[in-house]
């Protein structure tokens, strides 16, 4: 078979598989890559933390412009992503807590780590996150 042919029968078949998709898969999808992107964005960042100085610039500006690309992309489908480290926790937050029983109901809690993001849409909550909390110093 030649490439073009080859080609066209790709083509064909993901056009196919596109269409059997629901809505529902594709949101869903699209979903689990911006939280992943988000979670490899974080690493990286980690990463770079490492490194010296003239490397750290170098690397940053490349963070920095994938970080815009993914918030670009995310903005053209009323999509953000919701950050809330630091901030008082509060149990109407979009979040699944992972370690609130570690705690007590009178105890003031922030918000320590996101360990998956609040994604927002036009409508409000698309996806909630996931955090870890820690007694709020005094």
């Amino acid at each position: 078979m030649s490439s073009a042919n080859e080609s066209a029968v790709s083509e064909h078949s993901t056009s196919e598989v596109l269409h059997q998709l629901t809505r529902e898969d594709l949101s869903k999808s699209l979903l689990d890559v911006v939280t992943e992107s988000w979670r490899l964005s974080r690493l990286f960042s980690r990463v770079v933390d490492r490194l010296g100085s003239e490397e750290q610039s170098r690397y940053r500006s490349q963070f920095s412009w994938f970080d815009k690309k993914l918030e670009n992309a995310l903005g053209q489908i009323d999509l953000k992503i919701v950050m809330i480290e630091g901030h008082p926790f509060d149990t109407g937050l979009p979040v699944t807590v992972l370690n609130l029983e570690e705690f007590k109901p009178d105890d003031t809690l922030t918000v320590d780590q996101m360990i998956e993001p609040i994604i927002m849409g036009p409508s409000g909550i698309v996806r909630p996150g996931t955090v870890t909390v820690k007694r709020t110093e005094s």
